[in-house]
């Protein structure tokens, strides 16, 4: 038996915006709030435990240094690779520059803290 990666936690200084941002980047609800501030996200009708990762936003007032040494990357479902650039952008990602060539066939983006993230050019199909 193996294990599966069921949720990923994000440290962040405003999981409302967040949670916002990447509940519109993945299509994902939120599923649940903690008394400490986190707030949890995940696919619709599923929640934790299903096929996809929950997001957990974590409140902390420790300032980020440098790069996460984990980042996210996604792919569009149903649309092109240029499309879902700029919805992404629309949404609050700017592009962010990491030492890529330009050659690159995905973009760098960040989210509205800063975190990088990549959108990739292979379109999947939703689950």
């Amino acid at each position: 038996m193996a294990c599966r990666i069921s949720e990923l936690i994000l440290d962040c200084a405003d999981p409302e915006r967040l949670a916002a941002f990447w509940s519109e980047v993945l299509g994902y609800v939120e599923i649940g709030r903690e008394d400490d501030g986190s707030i949890e996200i995940g696919p619709p009708g599923t929640g934790f435990g299903g096929p996809q990762p929950t997001l957990v936003l974590s409140p902390t007032d420790t300032p980020r240094a440098g790069r996460l040494p984990l980042h996210i990357d996604v792919n569009p479902t149903d649309r092109d690779q240029g499309a879902e650039l700029e919805r992404l952008l629309a949404l609050g990602a700017r592009p962010a520059d990491v030492g890529q060539t330009g050659r690159e066939d995905w973009h760098v983006l960040a989210d509205p803290e800063g975190n990088e993230f990549c959108l990739l050019r292979r379109r999947l199909q939703p689950l």
